[in-house]
């Protein structure tokens, strides 16, 4: 806005000449001695000038038109608001041409003297930004006064950045600004409406709702801490769960307000409606807030037969367009499902929308037996490749049209397909009536075929006529990827082995920090048969698996296996216990889909070679983090950990400030899963 590129500092009245600004309205006045009659824009167009509004009328009376208003003068009277630079002598008014394109910015670009120097000028000279002032949007009477955000205690907002954490602020309720575009899933945030304050606080407000990824002002009030801060996926952000936190803090919203004076305009302009333009789309890059490569496997059965299956063709063709198809939007494919599936067309082969539509059109109807479970897990395991158009990093997505019921197996198809990280919706039309049901294998099977039974994935509509109304719900949850949680990332992708360190001189109740520093970390991963695995060593000389990634597909599981660990006490050979690691815990899940991360949690030297071992488990595709608490070597670490070795070496005084290390090292896993994809 042209106040903030003045480098306005609060909110005054900017000296216009000609007007005066009474009681939030402004109103022309005749020129004082030695002001000059400054020439209007409608008369430098060769067009008369506009009559200029009266003076303001006194409380109880009537407004009387002035005889004494110039057409071509304008001034603005106003006082100078705390915090603004009050104008000096001369400054009450500005001099200086109007410019073709009108108003206070026509002024700044003259070449006539200015009442206030420049922003590059009182800036090279040292000299404060002018005085906070009118908008004047254009030279047609039009004035916007803004109320600036303020903060609890009258000051402006302290702008942060997307990482800034609640333990940062200092006052106890303070006004902050995100900024735009923060990467969600660099977001670490703990809790649910109280958050711990080691959580992002721009994280916290887009998962509470206050803000959006378009950033903005939020109000942060500090509380104290509590236990048991809960985990909540919201607004595309999943807050981890935390045991317990020394203080916490709150996010509400700060509203702005604006207030509008209005003169006589001579603009023929249509008037503003007051709603938002909306933003073109690109129709060649498509809708980029829908990212998706989706494929439409369609029911061409004789269940459905022909008339009904042109219908279906319809359907599809108008959620194609409505979804935004182009280059750096959806791509979509069609896989028709019947005795045996085809793929029509893949990915790569289309990315305008009108091309799909033709594609689509041209389908030809192929009968059979609904066998949708073949082709879904047909096209699970075959369409999405990079070789067809697949992109990494985006969310992969099967929409399914079943009219009536599948003549196959469903569930072992929806496992395939979320092994493969994509994502299972099911738009089922013609339910089975009562009379139907016995000719139904498994009445259950959209529960068992969809990426998750929580109602979202799947979608019913009752018959194939009139079903344009049905379009927009659709792809609104086609594009809501916060929802895609078959979608392969580093909360639901990874094998995590911790290495722990039982030598005597780490002792039992530091050996109890460390089992629970490592269940904060497993907290954070969907661990699940399917999703993320975990496994612990224990090692002092020898080496104990304590559990491998094969005995636990859940969470609670994993828990309860850490809290039962036994503490072994002895020596120390960290060298050998990297080598049983690589070989005995990576070794049978080398060749899985899932990335592979070990943790070395060490308090001393080893009496071995590390560096050896380390490297090798490396080659073998591991990443290396190394985590070091009291007498641990640093050169040591930095040997066992990964490249780039700062960001995988993590080292800490004391046992007690490894809870802290926990969202720094999870950010890292994520960083690191990220990459990988690229």
């Amino acid at each position: 806005m042209l106040k903030e590129a003045l480098g306005c500092r609060s909110q005054t009245t900017r000296a216009v000449p000609g007007w005066r600004v009474r009681r939030g309205r402004a109103s022309p006045v005749r020129p004082g001695p030695g002001q000059q009659h400054l020439p209007g824009l409608a008369q430098r167009l060769g067009r008369p000038a506009p009559r200029p509004l009266p003076p303001s009328p006194r409380p109880g009376h009537r407004a009387r038109p002035s005889a004494h208003a110039p057409r071509e003068s304008f001034k603005a009277v106003a006082a100078p608001a705390a915090g603004c630079a009050a104008p000096r002598t001369g400054q009450g008014s500005a001099e200086g041409p109007l410019s073709e394109v009108g108003g206070l910015a026509g002024r700044l670009r003259s070449a006539e003297p200015l009442s206030s120097p420049p922003l590059s000028v009182a800036l090279e000279s040292g000299r404060a930004p002018p005085p906070c002032g009118l908008s004047l949007f254009s030279s047609v009477g039009t004035f916007l006064l803004f109320s600036p955000v303020r903060g609890s205690d009258g000051s402006a907002p302290t702008a942060v950045t997307c990482f800034t954490r609640g333990l940062d602020l200092r006052k106890e309720i303070e006004d902050v600004v995100c900024p735009a575009n923060c990467p969600l899933w660099q977001f670490y945030v703990f809790g649910n409406g109280v958050y711990a304050s080691l959580s992002s606080i721009c994280g916290a407000a887009i998962h509470r709702g206050v803000i959006t990824s378009a950033g903005g002002a939020v109000r942060v009030q500090t509380l104290p801490g509590q236990e048991n801060y809960p985990a909540v996926n919201a607004n595309g952000i999943q807050s981890q769960v935390l045991s317990r936190w020394t203080s916490s803090f709150s996010v509400t919203g700060i509203k702005n307000t604006a207030l509008e004076s209005v003169g006589r305009s001579v603009s023929t302009a249509r008037p503003s409606t007051g709603k938002k333009p909306k933003k073109p789309l690109d129709k060649k890059a498509g809708n980029k807030d829908c990212k998706a490569d989706i494929a439409f496997l369609i029911d061409g059965s004789y269940n459905i037969g022909q008339r009904r299956f042109n219908l279906q063709k319809n359907f599809v063709g108008k959620v194609a367009v409505m979804l935004g198809i182009g280059t750096e939007g959806p791509h979509v494919g069609v896989v028709q499902a019947s005795e045996h599936p085809k793929i029509e067309f893949y990915l790569k082969n289309f990315t305008a929308a009108k091309e799909v539509l033709f594609a689509i059109k041209e389908l030809g109807f192929r009968g059979g037996n609904s066998n949708t479970g073949k082709a879904l897990k047909h096209t699970a395991q075959k369409f999405f490749s990079l070789e067809n158009g697949a992109r990494k990093g985006i969310p992969k997505i099967i929409v399914v049209f079943l009219d009536g019921w599948p003549s196959d197996d469903l569930e072992e198809a929806g496992i395939v397909a979320r092994e493969f990280g994509v994502n299972v919706f099911i738009v089922s039309v013609a339910k089975p009536t009562t009379e139907e049901l016995g000719m139904v294998q498994d009445i259950g099977f959209v529960d068992k075929a969809v990426c998750r039974n929580n109602g979202f994935f799947s979608y019913q509509m009752p018959t194939w006529f009139g079903t344009t109304k049905y379009v927009k719900p659709l792809v609104q949850k086609l594009c809501s990827h916060e929802q895609m949680f078959c979608s392969k990332t580093c909360y639901n992708s990874i094998n995590i082995a911790f290495l722990i360190d039982g030598s005597s001189s780490v002792g039992d109740n530091n050996f109890r920090l460390v089992l629970e520093f490592i269940s904060n970390i497993a907290k954070a991963f969907e661990i699940s048969d399917i999703g993320s695995k975990i496994a612990a060593v224990q090692f002092t000389y020898d080496q104990r698996t304590e559990f491998s990634f094969t005995d636990y597909n859940t969470k609670e599981e994993v828990l309860s296996a850490i809290r039962n660990i036994r503490y072994m006490s002895g020596g120390t050979a960290t060298g050998d216990a990297i080598t049983f690691t690589t070989r005995n815990v990576f070794g049978p899940v080398k060749d899985g889909a899932n990335k592979n991360f070990l943790f070395v949690l060490t308090d001393g030297q080893s009496y071995d070679d590390v560096r050896g071992p380390a490297a090798a488990a490396q080659k073998a595709g591991i990443t290396v983090f190394s985590v070091g608490v009291a007498w641990a070597p640093l050169d040591d670490l930095k040997d066992m950990a990964s490249e780039p070795r700062e960001s995988h070496t993590f080292f800490t005084r004391e046992f007690t400030g490894l809870e802290q290390l926990v969202p720094d090292i999870i950010r890292g896993i994520c960083k690191d899963f990220l990459d990988s994809k690229q």
